[in-house]
């Protein structure tokens, strides 16, 4: 994946993906923020590729469907999207955390750290 499919997967996400400047900057020379930030990167595109997924199977009696799956369903699918990410998900955490620590090494080189 592209830095610019990176920017613009984040671009869509919009008000979910916190921007990756600022993820960068506020993760100071921290490995392990970055490596989390760019899995809850993917986990949140993931669930948004997957919501319209779940919307689309129709649910049987008598052991599904109510208010109760309805309101449930969208948290199962982001659980789904956490778990495919700590199984390895899909490589999209690695190209955000490439370019993250691009953009952490631009941000240090700009102060001089």
């Amino acid at each position: 994946m592209t830095s610019a499919t990176t920017q613009l997967a984040a671009a869509q996400l919009g008000a979910a993906a916190p921007n990756l400047q600022q993820i960068a900057a506020s993760a100071g020379n921290s490995t392990d923020a970055i490596d989390a930030a760019a899995r809850e990167f993917e986990a949140v595109m993931l669930a948004t590729m997957l919501k319209p997924i779940f919307e689309s199977v129709s649910i049987s009696e008598p052991f599904g469907g109510g208010q109760g799956e309805a309101m449930w369903k969208g948290m199962l699918v982001e659980e789904y999207a956490k778990e495919m990410v700590a199984s390895g998900g899909i490589g999209i955490a690695d190209e955000v955390r490439a370019e993250l620590l691009r953009a952490q090494e631009a941000a240090s080189s700009l102060t001089g750290q």
